[in-house]
């Protein structure tokens, strides 16, 4: 892992989104029933000219690692929603069935909840860091213009824009090159996934998929 992978690890800005109201008040996700991912789900694999590196699941918590799971909820098929507390993100299938990703998290103070659109999406996108966090971290003003995506991109191999209607809310679901970060609080409010996991995701989700974030707790 390079140094500088590891000092843009801060990706967004604490921007708080409109509340919503949630199902999770009943816990549709308790008492799961569990039908298992694939065996290489977590395998090397080249895309877009990049190798992106096989995971080693060894050094994650198996609750992070890609499944499908009972959902209870009244969320429609296609919709993703968000636990941060429980570092996770859903992806509604249908058929009281969802998968459920281990994310990383914003940190206490960037964190957010409420209801958004994807209305971008994008394969290994360039990263440019708000004028905001240039001015939290000023040695990256050498990516005012963009950073190209690739391997070392802190967005990872796919990232997918969060708006509020027509004003994009500067968050992102995207991939990590720190796959031993999912699980953790550790961003700037944006949802990160490992890169075989947003892959996945990415594949599934539609411009116009509605993104439910649920209220984090207080701690």
């Amino acid at each position: 892992m390079t140094k500088l992978t590891r000092r843009l690890f801060a990706l967004g800005l604490p921007v708080f989104l409109a509340g919503c109201a949630s199902d999770f008040a009943a816990s549709p996700f308790r008492g799961l029933s569990r039908f298992g991912p694939g065996g290489d789900a977590y395998a090397a694999a080249e895309d877009g000219g990049y190798e992106v590196p096989a995971v080693d699941t060894s050094q994650i918590d198996p609750e992070y690692l890609r499944q499908e799971v009972a959902y209870t909820g009244r969320e429609g098929p296609g919709t993703i929603i968000v636990d941060p507390n429980g570092r996770h993100l859903f992806y509604v299938e249908g058929g009281g069935r969802a998968i459920r990703y281990g994310v990383g998290v914003g940190r206490e103070g960037f964190a957010w909840n409420g209801a958004a659109t994807i209305k971008r999406k994008s394969e290994w996108p360039t990263w440019t860091p708000p004028s905001q966090m240039i001015k939290r971290q000023p040695e990256l003003v050498e990516f005012a213009s963009g950073m190209q995506g690739g391997l070392d991109n802190p967005l990872g191999a796919r990232a997918m824009y969060l708006y509020q209607g027509d004003r994009d809310t500067l968050y992102r679901i995207h991939g990590t090159n720190e796959p031993e970060s999912i699980g953790t609080r550790v961003s700037s409010g944006c949802i990160r996934l490992i890169n075989q996991d947003v892959m996945d995701l990415y594949d599934r989700a539609r411009v116009g998929t509605k993104v439910v974030v649920l209220p984090a707790r207080v701690s």
